[in-house]
């Protein structure tokens, strides 16, 4: 994982906008991530949440406006290898084991695994029993772990998480929320769309409302969720 200056933008999001049908379904949206922070995008559903973390993945093109990756255009090749996207319902080839995944797409971005980390990882999410056995046969919440391992065993620097404490069980969102912690203290940026993660991860939370930005504040310990 890279390490950058605390203060240094990792994500900016100028007046991005993106239409579905004759309206806008998001923004236009402006905030900024930095690396070393955790940031919350909160909203209900349909609020634009997913359509934005897509967008900064370079999975889906804004119809206006625009979104940077460490200085560079969302979308071109070195911001996409530099994001590690968590999607609401992860994308799994059925014929490649959890340990497959993680040996394939690591090398897939220029990196071999390794093999203490993955470990460490597997134990925390509890599928050290699973590792040979194809993600096709496994539950939601253990797909959605398999996802997370992948995300977080492969280079990136800045991390995006659509609802990914969704389906998790307890030990799992509590090793979820251990991680967040660890990345950013390693200094990556991280994004994450909920509705359901506990507060005390986070440092800012960013609400969507309408597609609209409605606020953008620290959260401040030991603070609970509004509605």
């Amino acid at each position: 994982m890279t390490t950058h200056r605390p203060m240094e933008i990792a994500l900016q999001f100028d007046e991005a906008m993106k239409r579905h049908g004759p309206t806008a379904s998001v923004g236009p949206a402006s905030f900024t991530v930095s690396f070393g922070e955790t940031v919350a995008l909160r909203g209900h559903n349909g609020s634009g949440k997913s359509t934005l973390l897509e967008c900064a993945a370079g999975l889906t093109d804004l119809d206006a406006g625009a979104i940077r990756v460490g200085g560079c255009p969302a979308g071109e090749l070195l911001a996409r290898a530099t994001v590690s996207f968590v999607p609401d319902h992860p994308v799994l080839y059925d014929d490649l084991s959890l340990r497959e995944h993680v040996e394939y797409l690591t090398r897939l971005y220029g990196a071999e695994p390794d093999v203490s980390e993955v470990n460490r990882l597997v134990g925390m999410f509890e599928l050290t029993d699973w590792m040979d056995d194809l993600p096709s046969r496994f539950s939601r919440g253990m797909r959605q772990k398999t996802a997370l391992i992948i995300a977080l065993t492969r280079p990136f620097s800045v991390l995006l998480l659509d609802e990914p404490f969704s389906g998790l069980d307890e030990r799992g969102a509590s090793a979820l929320r251990r991680l967040l912690r660890e990345v950013g203290r390693a200094k990556a940026a991280v994004l994450v769309a909920t509705h359901d993660a506990p507060s005390d991860v986070f440092d800012r939370v960013v609400k969507l409302d309408g597609g609209r930005i409605v606020s953008d504040s620290p959260v401040e310990p030991g603070s609970e969720w509004d509605a």
